[in-house]
């Protein structure tokens, strides 16, 4: 994006949508900023929609730096995605991601204990739980704090969400782990011996390690240490697994 009416045609793309509460664009910079209830995901799609390439370079908005993180996933078969995490204020964290392989339909999502992926995520522990409650959905008083209930996935696989919850703290969960479960939390409220303690969603699918990460704009590498990808070419490559990285190793992406 290197001139006026480019930026025009990205404001009008974005500025279109009743989501979008505010657009600004540094033509000098590229960059656009975008204050929306859209997620990450759909706010990419847009720009790219008016034929122009994007890529994430953070989220933020507070004017206090409350703390962000983000979760590399990778799990059986093509199913990869990245969760962000930001700390919006004492009481509320925004949950912000995309997973892509997923099977159609919810699938329980859940901070778990620990952040051991030796066995995949079998060694994750169990649900973050550090006041001893029951199994519950995320507007529950009485629930796991790692309780984040479900996300949906789309027919083509896709879930791309933003959940906002009053008990995650961003400086609570650095270390832990994120797991995507492989069918539908009950929130408790099923009946079934797991109910109260699980919610009885499954197999565990995919997850990852939470990592603090920088918050928006407050990056400025361009080539990804880890694998050697200029910022540019990870956006042409798979967010995780095999083809991530130049040799072909599955060598997982850092936040950029």
């Amino acid at each position: 994006m290197t001139c006026e009416s480019c930026a025009d045609q990205v404001r009008a793309a974005l500025q279109g949508k009743p989501e979008v509460k505010s657009v600004s664009i540094d033509v000098s910079k590229e960059e656009v900023l975008v204050e929306s209830s859209l997620s990450s995901a759909e706010v990419q799609a847009l720009i790219e929609n008016t034929g122009r390439r994007a890529v994430l370079k953070g989220i933020g908005g507070s004017e206090r730096d409350l703390g962000s993180a983000v979760a590399m996933l990778a799990g059986a078969g093509n199913i990869q995605g990245v969760v962000r995490f930001l700390q919006l204020s004492d009481k509320a964290c925004l949950i912000d991601g995309t997973i892509d392989g997923l099977d159609p339909g919810p699938h329980g999502l859940h901070v778990h204990t620990l952040g051991d992926l030796t066995q995949d995520c079998l060694s994750c522990g169990e649900h973050y739980n550090p006041f001893g409650r029951q199994h519950g959905g995320p507007g529950d008083a009485e629930r796991h704090v790692g309780d984040l209930g479900n996300i949906i996935a789309g027919p083509d696989g896709r879930a791309s969400f933003r959940l906002e919850d009053s008990q995650l703290k961003v400086w609570d969960v650095i270390g832990r782990s994120l797991v995507v479960d492989a069918g539908e939390d009950d929130l408790g409220r099923g009946g079934h011996p797991l109910s109260r303690e699980t919610g009885n969603s499954g197999k565990r699918l995919v997850c990852g390690i939470i990592a603090r990460s920088a918050g928006l704009f407050q990056n400025p590498k361009q080539i990804c240490a880890c694998d050697g990808v200029t910022l540019w070419e990870e956006r042409d490559r798979p967010i995780a697994g095999k083809g991530r990285s130049k040799a072909g190793t599955d060598v997982p992406a850092a936040n950029l």
